[in-house]
């Protein structure tokens, strides 16, 4: 994906119109002035990085986005479709939701790819990056609401209180997702982050809120769940496979963490080399979040069937019994019709 071609001859609206993806591409910086975040005073040559997320790489958004649609409409329909599991895996209204986040990243990921200029308006960048955030936001939320109150709730909670929680959990995904939507801006048919400098402290927000939830989250539970291990008190948090979907946001939010220290100039990059290795961290990162729309489903599908086959021996033989007559008469019910 991507390309790295060097440029020559460049003005300064080119430089300030250097803002792919996510505007995380920085621009260049000539001798004693800085059009950019960053400043280099004896810089003779431009500092320019390579962009591997550019029009080129337009194939593999569109390929995770089918994948997610698919897999996360699947993994609805697996779940919604037979009763009987639902109470072999009491956390089905947890896992639908994470499929249903999966679906709503997907679908935004086709709209904030770069390549297609004649789709992006104001409207629909602004819809891109809130279902971007927001879906992301709302699947780390459910999971710790998953890792540390839903085994303790168990099969006798209340349907109230379930829907009160997932309500609660969506709708905080989606205040949290507004500061990137509020900085976002088209420039040259790109969906990228406004380069208005009143706008940075919404970006410094998001790079906040981002660092919060998929970087402190997960060590949280992590440290939780050495705790009561030292402990031996209680079952919380409750380790699954799950957790597996940190991994595709953790390095996006520690590297926007550190991208966002240099723009305020907290840290300061020496080399122009260091600034292109963190715009290379940057976009790997970005990818290896968009791949997590394929696998999250995938996630979900694992655990439900862990959970099924851990309960099914709990279960009283009649209740067995019947599970088995009603997958015997589903499929035999097709062929009597026939002959009658």
């Amino acid at each position: 994906m991507g390309n790295c071609l060097p440029r020559v001859e460049s003005s300064l609206a080119e430089n300030r119109s250097q803002l792919f993806f996510e505007d995380f591409a920085w621009n260049y910086s000539y001798g004693e002035e800085s059009y950019g975040d960053i400043y280099i005073p004896d810089a003779v040559a431009p500092c320019h990085s390579c962009n591997l997320l550019d029009d080129s790489s337009l194939p593999f958004f569109i390929l995770a986005s089918v994948l997610g649609i698919v897999a996360s409409g699947a993994v609805l329909l697996a779940l919604c479709r037979s009763p009987f599991h639902w109470r072999l895996c009491p956390s089905w209204p947890v896992l639908a939701q994470l499929a249903v986040g999966s679906a709503l990243f997907s679908t935004a990921v086709p709209i904030l790819a770069p390549g297609l200029t004649s789709a992006h308006n104001p409207t629909l960048c602004h819809l891109g990056y809130w279902l971007w955030y927001s879906s992301a936001f709302a699947q780390a939320l459910l999971i710790v609401y998953h890792a540390c109150l839903d085994p303790n709730l168990g099969t006798g909670h209340t349907w109230g209180l379930t829907l009160g929680l997932s309500v609660g959990l969506w709708g905080m995904a989606a205040v949290l997702g507004l500061p990137i939507t509020l900085a976002t801006d088209t420039s040259h048919g790109l969906c990228t982050l406004a380069s208005s400098r009143g706008l940075g402290t919404l970006q410094s927000i998001h790079a906040a809120i981002c660092f919060g939830i998929f970087v402190l989250l997960p060590l949280g539970l992590l440290g939780a769940k050495g705790l009561q291990k030292a402990l031996y008190r209680g079952p919380c948090p409750w380790i699954s496979v799950l957790w597996v979907w940190f991994v595709f946001w953790w390095p996006h939010g520690v590297v926007l963490g550190f991208d966002s220290l240099v723009r305020s100039k907290v840290l300061l990059l020496p080399t122009c080399l260091a600034q292109q290795v963190l715009d290379l961290a940057l976009h790997l990162a970005e990818a290896l979040a968009i791949l997590h729309c394929a696998v999250s489903p995938l996630l979900v599908a694992l655990f439900c069937h862990k959970a099924t086959h851990a309960s099914l021996p709990s279960l009283p033989l009649p209740a067995r019994r019947s599970s088995h007559l009603d997958t015997f008469e589903s499929k035999s019910s097709l062929p009597s019709h026939l002959s009658a």
